[in-house]
């Protein structure tokens, strides 16, 4: 799932362009909020000084067309986009940013995408200069563009294999009002799952689990019928009846008495997901590209981070000799362009499919006239008053031929076919999203020990090599 929001910035009263444009530029590009600069992307313009160059853009568009609205002009639009805890990674979610706003824009306009890691969502921050690149035309926002932004963003997110908001609701909530709420796990899920830690211990009775469910802070009340609990901070009891199927006190009765099994619920619990090792950074060469002395600061730092991941990466895989690692690394690379084939096999097949489509279409629709022509002797005068039709029929003859089709397949069993080529295409992403990730994890955890063990690059190869030969 991802959401988005389209706000306007204005520049507002007491605040001149400039300090309107580096309030919000300055708010997405914390270092706290995004690795240190590492996931902020800037295209058209350069993300270090964007509010300089949104203001000049600014400047030099009303010195073109004389137009300026003062404290209501717009000086740039945000998009804020955000995913469920766990699905996405930084790097990736930096990407799919990067990709709406260049769709979104049409590529007219300057824009900076900001991902922010400070919370347990990953969401993106997109900001677009109101003035397109040629300084003549302004972004015009228009009725419906919230929905727009959306379509845009679920589109995106099908295409890369991510979940969407399906049933998005007519009159939804603020960002803030649903982050908010999304933010604590509700109180039916609570006890949902101190229910199902509960059951780990095997009571052996019903006032057994009651009494695991009290020393975890539920407190049970029954009136006649009705068995509710309530939990220190909350406001209101739930009852037992609202938990849903597998919560019910005859169900856990018979789980209890061995009648059946138990199968948890806890669809809210999402660990956030363990950042991936990234590649240690070469400050020498970095100074010597001009980077300063704070920049070598955060490299150490950085480094050391790296460094810890690396070793707790090889320690919990149990890869602590290097053979091991190296082939590891290319079975995960091997399998990655395995299934990369498998997919890019079908997507090719998904385009010939609908090519050949327009062809049957086009030949069926041409035939009659191409019988006519024919009978005509090939008449240059038939030609000429019907010379579209006949160079659509000759060029679908042509690709049936080049195909090899001695009968045409029906247009019924192309759509079949198609179906099954994408939803096999949408079942083995899933696949090749983790086999990617681990893949480039391993790359960077084993370039980061080659180079923590001084190895050049034939050293490494030469590792390998021994490896295969024991």
């Amino acid at each position: 799932m991802a959401t988005t929001r389209i706000m306007p910035l204005h520049v507002g009263k007491g605040r001149t362009e400039s300090q309107a444009i580096s309030d919000i530029i300055d708010y997405v590009a914390n270092p706290e909020k995004t690795d240190y600069g590492r996931l902020i992307t800037g295209v058209g313009c350069d993300s270090r000084v964007a509010d300089a160059e949104f203001f000049l853009a600014k400047q030099q568009y009303i010195a073109n067309t004389g137009r300026s609205r003062g404290e209501d002009d717009v000086i740039a639009y945000h998009v804020r986009q955000s995913f469920v805890p766990g699905e996405i990674t930084p790097e990736e979610a930096n990407r799919l940013g990067v990709e709406f706003a260049r769709r979104f824009t049409k590529g007219n306009h300057a824009f900076v995408v900001c991902t922010h890691i400070d919370k347990e969502h990953i969401h993106n921050h997109i900001i677009w200069s109101a003035v397109d690149v040629n300084c003549n035309r302004k972004f015009r926002n228009f009725w419906g563009s919230t929905w727009a932004v959306r379509r845009l963003s679920d589109t995106i997110c099908i295409e890369n294999g991510y979940s969407i908001v399906e049933n998005p609701k007519a009159h939804g909530k603020s960002y803030n009002k649903w982050l908010g709420e999304q933010a604590e796990t509700p109180h039916k899920e609570q006890l949902r799952m101190a229910i199902d830690a509960a059951l780990q211990e095997k009571p052996e009775s019903w006032e057994s689990l009651l009494r695991l469910l009290e020393e975890a802070g539920f407190e049970a009340k029954r009136r006649g019928n009705t068995l509710s609990f309530w939990k220190a901070g909350w406001k209101n009891n739930v009852r037992f009846r609202s938990l849903g199927q597998g919560y019910t006190e005859e169900e856990l009765r018979a789980v209890i008495a061995g009648e059946r099994e138990h199968n948890p619920k806890n669809k809210y619990e999402s660990a956030a997901k363990t950042k991936p090792v990234n590649l240690l950074v070469d400050i020498h060469e970095k100074l010597q590209e001009g980077k300063g002395a704070g920049y070598a600061r955060w490299a150490k730092v950085f480094n050391l981070k790296q460094m810890a991941k690396t070793l707790n990466y090889l320690t919990e895989n149990n890869l602590l000799e290097y053979a091991s690692l190296a082939e590891k690394t290319a079975d995960a690379t091997e399998r990655y362009h395995q299934i990369s084939e498998q997919i890019k096999a079908a997507e090719k097949r998904m385009s010939e499919i609908t090519v050949l489509k327009t062809h049957i279409t086009n030949y069926a629709k041409t035939r009659d006239t191409y019988v006519a022509y024919r009978k005509a002797g090939y008449s240059n005068k038939f030609l000429a008053e019907h010379e579209e039709k006949i160079l659509l029929h000759k060029a679908a003859k042509a690709a049936f031929d080049e195909l090899g089709m001695e009968k045409l397949p029906t247009m019924e069993s192309l759509k079949e076919e198609y179906a099954g080529l994408l939803a096999a295409k949408k079942e083995i992403y899933g696949e090749y999203r983790k086999v990617r990730e681990e893949m480039r994890e391993l790359q960077n955890v084993k370039a980061n020990v080659e180079r923590l063990l001084g190895m050049s690059e034939p050293q490494a190869e030469k590792e390998e090599r021994d490896y295969g030969q024991r």
